[in-house]
């Protein structure tokens, strides 16, 4: 063999060590068991990406609780619709937490105008903060089937940003479904929603907006005639497995968390958190269909997606990364206005005259 053969094939080899190692973790790996022994339900977690995800989750103090009486908010201060029924002690400690998770650095001014009282809707900022407070309240009341009791604040999806970091859109159609070749399918388009994979790269409109059946397994070892044939095609599992996966990325678990693999459609072998997510998918759709689509003409363009639509919420949103937002911290409980719900208004209208902030 050449010199020039062996220097190829050694390169060859470093090439392919070095591709290769991008394909595994190093030990040591925690594994968990989460079922019966010998069915292969066990949950495994990189103790270095956990301690990551641990410090990105970490919760802010609570301000200190006010004391118990005084007037409402509605008879202090004007045009107070969904708190106006708190006291003004809490409505004030509410307000300026909502102001730390939301807008830490542009304070009060970011959803009411300099210069105007505070009553004024100018700002859309303001009428869409409306809404959320009744999204949060809506999620911690209607919603204990999957929250449970620690509940979410503001902060659980803001953290200190005036947009959630963990939002999406519905991408546009695409270009090509016009032309000769017909439609891509959304596949093959590199989304950090599906991991990068070549599933359909918009697995979330289907089932996070629209309603569309999940369930694409065959119930019957063999293929049936009738009623009771499957009709699902191949092409609707991959939009399954897009939001599978999204799940799965949203929550850093694996596909143990939920499902025995022995049969990920038999609810009789799945765990508990199956349940809970079987309400979250339903959360997330209310959330996006009664709360955020709404307020499609009080965003500015400049808000939207690609398509013309506002942003709206998926497992990721709350979750980040952790199987419990926060890692179960109980942000909730200190902010008694965010815990009850109040009657919401009739559905928000686009102000007369809105100032968009750059």
């Amino acid at each position: 063999m050449s010199c020039v053969t062996k220097f190829f094939s050694a390169l060859g080899t470093v090439v392919a060590l070095v591709t290769l190692s991008g394909c595994w973790e190093r030990p040591p790996i925690d594994s968990y068991q989460r079922g019966f022994r010998g069915t292969a339900m066990v949950e495994l977690n990189n103790p270095r990406d956990v301690a990551k995800q641990v410090v990105a989750n970490g919760v802010p103090d609570a301000l200190p609780a006010v004391p118990d009486g005084g007037p409402p908010a509605s008879t202090v201060y004007k045009n107070v619709q969904v708190l106006g029924g708190v006291s003004v002690g809490e409505f004030t400690r509410t307000m300026v937490s909502i102001t730390n998770w939301v807008a830490p650095n542009e304070g009060c001014n970011y959803c009411h105008k300099a210069g105007e009282g505070f009553e004024a809707d100018t700002l859309y900022t303001k009428v869409v903060a409306r809404k959320m407070l009744q999204m949060t309240q809506a999620i911690n009341v209607d919603n204990k089937a999957h929250v449970g009791a620690t509940g979410v604040t503001c902060y659980t999806c803001h953290r200190g940003q005036h947009i959630p970091a963990n939002i999406w859109f519905t991408p546009p159609p695409a270009k090509s479904a016009s032309k000769m070749t017909g439609g891509d399918g959304l596949q093959n388009k590199a989304s950090k929603e599906v991991a990068l994979m070549s599933l359909p790269a918009d697995g979330l409109t289907p089932f996070l907006s629209q309603s569309m059946d999940i369930r694409v397994a065959g119930t019957n070892a063999l293929p049936m005639r009738g009623e009771a044939r499957n009709t699902h095609t191949i092409k609707q599992a991959e939009w399954t497995y897009s939001l599978m996966v999204h799940m799965s990325e949203s929550l850093g678990v694996n596909c143990t968390y939920c499902h025995n693999t022995q049969s990920f459609g038999n609810w009789n072998t799945s765990t508990p958190q199956r349940v809970t997510a079987w309400h979250g998918i339903r959360m997330a759709r209310s959330l996006n269909n009664d709360y955020m689509e709404p307020l499609t003409p009080v965003f500015p363009d400049s808000r939207k997606g690609a398509g013309g639509d506002v942003a709206k919420v998926g497992c990721s949103t709350c979750h980040a990364g952790a199987y419990k937002p926060l890692f179960g911290a109980q942000m909730a409980k200190d902010f008694p206005a965010l815990t009850n719900k109040t009657p919401a208004p009739e559905a928000t209208a686009k102000p007369k005259k809105v100032a968009a902030l750059k």
